[in-house]
């Protein structure tokens, strides 16, 4: 049976990544899904009836992945899983099975959503000893060689989707151009993630790395977890 008519033109690949788009396409979303799958069937419906106005909303390129590394790279604990990607930078869709819901996410993240920090622009941006008046700050501290890091992106991204409306959702390279930053915060692993809410630190010492509670974190639950100062900038001398 040919997959791409079933899938009124969709395009099929058993292991889709953005580098795989065409020349010009910026906008790729991959439906991952596997063989004997209710939920997987159940998904695939739902985004054949809006496979049409993600065309012609975002310009998308729609990919259905089987068996792909998808899943396991972006989000090893669900399948089937829809990843959005832009400009090469994917985002998790995270919500329930609603193709009103999807549809609105999408849109209104066409860009990318979570902030790039350095040493360089930290104070600037964040303003985390200065009176935090650029609001609050939920922060991942990555590097490159990082495993799991690279496994979270599209989670972050979802975060970010997802709290755009009450908070900054950011990430910075512990180890290159946020060197001293993650000293001044003594951040000495990664992934680590803190939140920085009105003058304060919380440190996020929950062993769930899911959209959900990290969400519920960074909204109500640091209640729970230990104020600390933020430290002053470290002078350069």
């Amino acid at each position: 049976m040919d997959l791409r008519n079933r899938w009124g033109m969709f395009h099929f690949s058993t292991d889709f990544t953005q580098t795989r788009l065409p020349v010009g396409v910026e906008v790729g979303i991959t439906f991952s899904t596997k063989k004997d799958c209710e939920q997987c069937d159940n998904y695939e419906n739902e985004l054949i009836h809006l496979r049409e106005d993600l065309v012609d909303s975002l310009n998308a390129w729609v990919v259905k992945a089987v068996n792909s590394q998808l899943v396991r790279l972006y989000n090893p604990t669900k399948e089937p899983a829809l990843v959005f990607f832009r400009h090469g930078i994917p985002l998790l869709y995270d919500g329930p099975l609603n193709d009103e819901l999807i549809l609105h996410t999408f849109i209104e993240n066409k860009e990318p959503v979570v902030r790039e920090l350095s040493d360089d622009n930290f104070e600037h941006l964040t303003q985390a000893s200065s009176g935090a008046t650029t609001g609050d700050w939920f922060i991942m501290f990555y590097s490159t060689d990082c495993v799991d890091c690279q496994r979270l992106q599209a989670r972050w991204e979802a975060v970010g989707a997802k709290l755009k409306s009450r908070l900054n959702v950011a990430r910075i390279n512990r180890q290159t151009s946020g060197a001293v930053t993650a000293r001044r915060l003594e951040i000495r692993d990664v992934p680590t993630f803190v939140l920085l809410r009105q003058g304060k630190l919380y440190r996020y010492n929950i062993p769930k790395y899911d959209v959900g509670s990290f969400a519920a974190f960074a909204t109500d639950w640091y209640k729970n977890a230990r104020a600390e100062p933020i430290p002053v900038p470290k002078s350069p001398l």
